[in-house]
């Protein structure tokens, strides 16, 4: 059972920093009917902070999804992904990549580091909608996420 079948909001990471992308992502997980509490992370040192509860972030919920781009200022999504893939804490969150990159090498590192699928971010804002509307069906819907104790 998901919890959002217990009316419980899905915690999400989303770490971006473009604004607009940001925004589509906002606007595309209003529209959907799965309850959501969207969490942004600008940077990679930020989305690291969160995670291990360092700093401002000492009191922050772990999320239950993250979504993660690559090209981010302080430290990139390969970094990121590292120290979630191998804290033995955080390794269980699912972890979807969000990115522009199409690159055969940037593909290979993130499956290599144990991201969970890696999606292209579609270039109209239409298709843009439509693929968090399908990250949305897939991983809140069907997809039984780990139980978060926290």
């Amino acid at each position: 059972m998901n919890k959002n079948d217990h009316g419980e909001p899905i915690r999400i990471l989303l770490v971006e920093d473009n604004p607009g992308d940001i925004r589509l992502t906002e606007e595309a997980l209003k529209e959907g009917k799965v309850k959501n509490e969207l969490i942004v992370a600008k940077d990679g040192e930020a989305a690291i902070d969160f995670l291990l509860k360092r700093g401002q972030h000492a009191a922050a919920i772990r999320p239950d999804l993250i979504l993660l781009d690559l090209n981010l200022p302080k430290k990139n999504g390969h970094e990121v992904l590292a120290v979630i893939k191998n804290d033995p804490v955080l390794c269980s969150i699912p972890t979807i990549i969000l990115t522009s990159s199409k690159t055969d090498q940037d593909i290979l590192q993130t499956y290599n580091n144990h991201a969970n699928c890696y999606i292209v971010k579609p270039v109209t804002l239409d298709e843009f909608i439509k693929t968090i509307g399908k990250i949305k069906d897939f991983w809140f819907i069907i997809v039984k996420l780990p139980v978060n104790n926290e």
